[in-house]
């Protein structure tokens, strides 16, 4: 498992903590006279789930099967492809291109996850509504996309690269020295590197207009003959 795929496994779980203890945890005290959020889970019998309770561990379970599944069949796949419309990853830097890659993941799986909680946390005991649903699942965006967006961006991708980067620094290092080039160490370099990728991309954009040209003339000389 690549510390990626790591980073959007641990955004699924923090989403489930987030929504309990977070957005309905003042709720969940009020309601059941307790002192802390797990007090009142386990005063009221569980997390509602599906029109019963269910323990937290069973809740954690079921939510994290639902989204491995939809991350690895629609998430991964779609969040990759996104990426390489926007960027090239040979030209690119590779933490822009993984910023890119987590953005749309929680672009993709936000929605996804919290259309799937709408219907799993629906209260069905006062009958069901289809637009109740939907303002529902309104809702759980609104609630859960910027928590997941900054805090995947801010602190789960930096402190998983650190994480990783201690566990494989030989690995990395070896890979860094043969495929890519020294990277910049302050400022000046920085941006002495972002005007010669600037004049890179230039150079290869006039190539293909000469090569756009040669070809136009190529078939251009065809047709006359």
């Amino acid at each position: 498992m690549d510390y990626n795929r790591a980073k959007r496994h641990y955004l699924i779980v923090r989403l489930l903590f987030y929504s309990l203890y977070v957005v309905n945890g003042s709720t969940l005290m009020q309601i059941n006279d307790a002192d802390s959020v797990l007090h009142a889970i386990n005063a009221q019998g569980g997390v509602y789930m599906f029109g019963n309770m269910l323990p937290i561990w069973a809740v954690i379970v079921i939510e994290f099967c639902c989204a491995y599944i939809f991350e690895c069949v629609i998430g991964s796949p779609l969040s990759f492809k996104m990426a390489c419309k926007m960027f090239d990853p040979r030209k690119n830097h590779p933490m822009i291109f993984e910023t890119v890659i987590i953005s749309c993941t929680v672009l993709i799986m936000c929605p996804l996850m919290s259309f799937l909680a709408a219907w799993m946390y629906y209260p069905y005991y006062t009958g069901f509504n289809i637009f109740t649903l939907f303002a529902n699942v309104i809702k759980l965006i609104c609630l859960n996309f910027p928590f997941a967006f900054f805090s995947q961006i801010f602190f789960i991708q930096p402190i998983v690269r650190w994480v990783f980067g201690k566990l494989f620094a030989k690995d990395i290092a070896a890979r860094n020295s043969q495929e890519f080039p020294e990277r910049p160490q302050n400022e000046q370099e920085a941006i002495a590197d972002i005007y010669r990728r600037m004049d890179e991309i230039q150079e290869n954009l006039a190539h293909e207009r000469r090569q756009r040209k040669k070809l136009a003339e190529q078939m251009s000389s065809k047709d006359s003959i």
